[in-house]
């Protein structure tokens, strides 16, 4: 119950972003288990691709937050974020090509997990909402909401 209550107070996209990549993750580890030699530096691979991924889900989230704080700087600031994530990633994919501890394409793989949980998000959604007892609010009509601020609807 206290990991349900932890996540509750969690930014919940961000949640349902990490559930998305950890399934994407578990899903490549298992079709590699089916057509990958060396399980140990495909493992290695992927799941350092996938941390990665999340690390990069957690430094969206923080710069999106300062940029809506700060006003008139905000697309400065969401640039520079972007632009740092991508040539860390750059960098880290080179170092890794270079010294060849891992598999860069595996690596890749996983730090794709960023992009195929935007299509996943629809079902993690459903997933979170299921598992803390959730209903999505139902949007109002322009009715209910003339109603709700004291107006009388037009004919």
């Amino acid at each position: 119950m206290r990991l349900i209550e932890a996540a509750k107070r969690m930014n919940r996209t961000l949640l349902e972003m990490h559930i998305g990549m950890i399934f994407f993750g578990l899903m490549c580890q298992a079709a590699g288990a089916f057509l990958v030699k060396d399980q140990k530096s495909y493992a290695l691979s992927l799941w350092f691709g996938v941390a990665f991924a999340l690390a990069g889900s957690i430094h969206m989230c923080r710069t999106l937050d300062r940029a809506l704080l700060c006003g008139g700087n905000a697309s400065g600031m969401v640039t520079r974020g972007y632009l740092f994530r991508y040539f860390l990633l750059a960098a880290v994919l080179v170092i890794i090509a270079l010294t060849d501890v891992m598999n860069p394409l595996v690596f890749f793989l996983g730090y794709m997990s960023l992009k195929v949980t935007a299509y996943l998000q629809p079902i993690t959604h459903k997933l979170c909402n299921k598992l803390f007892r959730e209903e999505d609010p139902v949007p109002l009509s322009e009715e209910e909401l003339a109603a709700q601020e004291g107006e009388t609807p037009a004919s």
